[in-house]
C-alpha cells in the first residue's frame, strides 16, 4: 500500500479548509499531511468539522487513511495564521512543508506527493526568489520539469511556464524543444502506459507564423527540430496553430498537446476541467500531482472551498504509485 504526502500550501488560502474536507472521504492508500496540525485542529474548528488530528513523529508506522482521522507530520507555522490574510512570516513555513516531503520521499518513507495551492506573491515578499512549484521542485531535486495538466482525457504540457510574455521568444531553443518533448514521450510512456504516444506541438505565433509572414520561430526552430525528433521515432504533430490544435479533428488523433507557454495552453484545459483537472509534474524523480486551482483567499475559512480537484490529485498520485510499486 502506497504512502502519499499532502503538502496543503499557503496556510491563509483554502489549503487547510480541502485538506480537512479531503479526510472525510475514504482513499484505500496512507494519507500523510506535512502542515502544522495547531494551524489544521483551529481551522477544523471554524469549519465545524468533527476530526482526529493525529500527530507522528515519524513514519515508520503510519495507518490506512480512516475517514475522519488525519495523520499530520508536524511542521510549525512562523506566525500565526488567519484565514484570508497573508503573512510573508510564513513563507519560508510553506516552503518548510514541501521540503520535508521531499526529503521523506527521497529517503524512501513516501511514494508520492499531492500539493495544494501555494501564493507566489506573498512567497517573493519574503525575499524569496520564487516563480512555482515545478522550479522549486526541480530545484530541490535537481531535474528538469515539465508541467502537464489533465482534465478528463485532455492533457496539456507547456514548454515553457511561469515566464512574463516578452521572455517567451527567447526561451523557446532547440534544445528545449528536444529535452521537453522527449521527458514528455518518456513519461506517457513510463507513468501513463501510453505505448506510441502522439503529441501534437503548438506553434508559438498565430497561424503557426504563417510561413514567417507572422514571425519565424516555426520556421527556424520548431519545425527543424520536430522533424529531427521524427527522425529518432517520436510521433509528433505540428507546429499547429494553437487556435485549431483543441479542435475535435486533432484531440481525437493525439495523446497530449505540447503548448508554447502557460496561457496558451491552459485555459483550454481549465474551460474543459476546471475544478476535477490535476498538475502533474514530469521529468522529477519523485511522482507529484497537484490541485489545478489558487488560494483562493476570499473563501478561505468559510467552507465554499470545494476538494474536488485534491481528490482527483490524490487519486492519480495513488494510481501513479501503485504502479511504480
Amino acid at each position: 500500500m502506497s504512502t502519499i504526502a499532502i503538502t496543503p500550501g499557503e496556510p491563509a488560502g483554502i489549503g487547510p479548509d480541502i485538506a480537512l474536507k479531503l479526510a472525510q472521504h475514504n482513499f484505500n492508500t496512507k494519507l500523510v499531511f506535512f502542515a502544522d496540525a495547531n494551524l489544521l485542529q483551529q481551522r477544523a474548528q471554524q469549519l465545524n468539522i468533527d476530526i482526529e488530528i493525529k500527530v507522528i513523529p515519524d513514519l515508520n508506522h503510519v495507518d490506512q487513511h480512516s475517514v475522519n482521522k488525519l495523520n499530520v507530520y508536524h511542521v510549525p507555522l512562523e506566525a500565526e495564521c488567519t484565514a484570508g490574510e497573508l503573512n510573508s512570516k510564513n513563507a519560508h513555513y510553506v516552503l518548510d512543508c514541501l521540503k520535508q516531503a521531499v526529503n521523506h520521499i527521497q529517503s524512501g518513507f513516501v511514494d508520492a506527493l499531492v500539493t495544494g495551492p501555494i501564493h507566489k506573491g506573498i512567497i517573493n515578499e519574503a525575499d524569496i526568489p520564487f516563480t512555482g512549484h515545478t522550479e522549486y521542485l526541480a530545484e530541490l531535486t535537481k531535474s528538469n520539469p515539465v508541467m502537464m495538466l489533465t482534465a478528463d482525457s485532455l492533457r496539456v504540457a507547456l514548454l515553457t511556464t511561469h515566464l512574463p510574455l516578452r521572455k517567451i521568444p527567447q526561451a523557446i531553443t532547440s534544445d528545449r524543444i528536444e529535452l521537453i518533448v522527449n521527458i514528455l514521450h518518456h513519461d506517457l510512456v513510463t507513468k501513463f502506459g501510453i505505448d506510441k504516444p502522439k503529441i501534437i506541438v503548438c506553434g508559438l505565433n498565430p497561424h503557426a507564423g504563417e510561413d514567417g509572414h507572422l514571425g519565424h520561430e516555426e520556421i527556424e526552430i520548431i519545425e527543424p527540430t520536430l522533424i529531427k525528433l521524427r527522425q529518432q521515432g517520436l510521433n509528433l504533430i505540428g507546429p499547429v496553430p494553437a487556435d485549431t490544435a483543441f479542435t475535435p479533428k486533432y484531440l481525437e488523433q493525439a495523446d497530449a498537446v505540447l503548448a508554447m507557454y502557460h496561457d496558451q495552453g491552459l485555459p483550454v484545459l481549465k474551460h474543459v476541467g476546471f475544478g476535477h483537472a490535476i498538475n502533474i509534474t514530469l521529468g522529477l524523480p519523485i511522482i507529484r500531482t497537484s490541485v489545478d486551482h489558487g488560494t483562493a483567499l476570499e473563501i478561505a475559512g468559510t467552507g465554499k472551498a470545494h476538494e474536488s480537484s485534491l481528490i482527483s490529485a490524490v487519486n492519480l498520485a495513488i494510481q501513479l504509485a501503485d504502479k511504480k510499486n
